[in-house]
C-alpha cells in the first residue's frame, strides 16, 4: 500500500514539492556558508518524493534553533506555504485527505528542518 501511495503522490503534486526542495538546496549551495543548509534541503527532499511510510523525528538544540530562524526567513516560509496550500486543496475531497495530510507533514518540516530526522516507520 505504501508503494501505491507514493506513486499516486508523485503524480498529484509530490514531484513539485520535491522540485521545490531541490531548487532551494541548489540556491543555498551557491555560497560556501550556505552549503550545510543546501545539503539539509537535499536530505529532506526524500520525504517530499515518497512520504508514505516515513516518520519525522524532531530533535535539536541551540544551533538547530538559530539555523531554523535563518531558514524560516529566507526559504522556509515559501516552502511551508506552498505545501500547506496544496494540503488544503487536497483535503477538499475525501480521497485526497491522506495526501493532504502528507503535505501538512512536509509543511511542518519546511518550517524547521534543522534538528529533524526522517526515518522509515516501524511497524509492529
Amino acid at each position: 500500500m505504501r508503494i501505491l501511495g507514493n506513486i499516486i503522490w508523485i503524480v498529484f503534486g509530490g514531484f513539485f514539492s520535491w522540485l521545490g526542495w531541490v531548487f532551494a538546496g541548489c540556491l543555498w549551495c551557491i555560497t560556501i556558508i550556505g552549503i550545510p543548509v543546501g545539503l539539509q534541503c537535499f536530505k529532506l527532499s526524500s520525504i517530499s518524493l515518497n512520504p508514505f511510510g516515513k516518520e519525522v523525528i524532531y530533535e535539536g538544540g541551540a544551533g538547530s534553533f538559530l539555523l531554523n530562524v535563518l531558514w524560516f526567513i529566507f526559504s522556509g516560509c515559501e516552502l511551508a506555504l506552498g505545501n500547506a496550500i496544496l494540503g488544503v486543496l487536497l483535503c477538499i475531497t475525501i480521497i485526497g485527505i491522506p495526501f493532504g495530510m502528507q503535505f501538512f507533514k512536509i509543511a511542518k518540516v519546511a518550517l524547521c528542518p534543522f534538528g529533524t530526522l526522517v526515518d522509515r516507520e516501524k511497524y509492529i
